[in-house]
């Protein structure tokens, strides 16, 4: 009789033992959980604080092409916009069409650039081949000096011309005015700590390979335009 109390004590003491080891392993793993999804949140909270920390990144020279460019592009607008009213032919409305919605893009993505660095977004506005830009409530004009731009001169003779006259002197123009982007492009590039952000770097990139091919494709326009006399 007391043997068999024993032997029920001992299993009952055994279970007892499984039934807290099983506790115990199901507390660890709870635990383990609990700090794997707590290393998760520290490491996503890490990742998108470095995001936001290399986003805000930039320097003067950043600043400085991005303002610049968008009065760049604005000016490509201008010369592109007078195609289909001029009688250029389809390739270059296509062509001028192309541009205006490249550059269109790229200057909204330049603007949002600004806008979210808390710098003076330059604001645009065309009145035939007349564009006024304001910068931070003032006039922006040291945009008429940089390579490539166009006097007003240039332009009014632009808006002059029809037909082949105007083919031939869109692409003369539309060419200096793309390496004048290109330009730009390294100049930034060549600047100690500027471009270092993946945005501001990205879109310049992205610039300097369109407007080159754009410089190649515009070549071989006149070239051919050339040939035919």
């Amino acid at each position: 009789m007391r043997k068999n109390y024993y032997n029920l004590l001992i299993k009952g003491v055994a279970c007892l033992f499984v039934l807290l080891g099983a506790i115990a392993c199901k507390s660890s793993d709870t635990a383990r959980q609990s700090t794997s999804a707590d290393n998760q949140s520290s490491l996503e909270e890490l990742y998108w604080a470095r995001q936001d920390s290399a986003r805000m990144a930039f320097t003067k020279a950043d600043v400085k092409f991005m303002t610049g460019m968008i009065a760049h592009h604005a000016q490509a607008l201008i010369m592109s916009r007078l195609a289909p009213t001029n009688g250029a032919s389809s390739s270059i409305q296509t062509l001028a069409s192309r541009i205006i919605n490249s550059q269109k893009d790229e200057i909204a993505t330049m603007q949002q650039w600004l806008r979210v660095r808390d710098q003076a977004v330059p604001q645009i506005s065309f009145d035939g081949l007349d564009m006024t830009i304001m910068l931070g409530g003032e006039p922006f004009t040291s945009y008429r000096k940089m390579r490539g731009v166009l006097s007003q001169a240039q332009l009014e003779k632009l808006g002059q011309a029809h037909g082949k006259e105007f083919d031939r002197l869109f692409l003369k123009q539309m060419i200096e005015h793309h390496a004048g982007a290109v330009f730009m492009v390294e100049n930034l590039f060549a600047t100690d700590g500027a471009a270092q952000g993946d945005a501001a770097f990205r879109l310049a990139s992205n610039i300097q390979v369109d407007q080159r091919t754009e410089i190649d494709r515009m070549r071989q326009m006149l070239n051919r335009l050339t040939q035919q006399g």
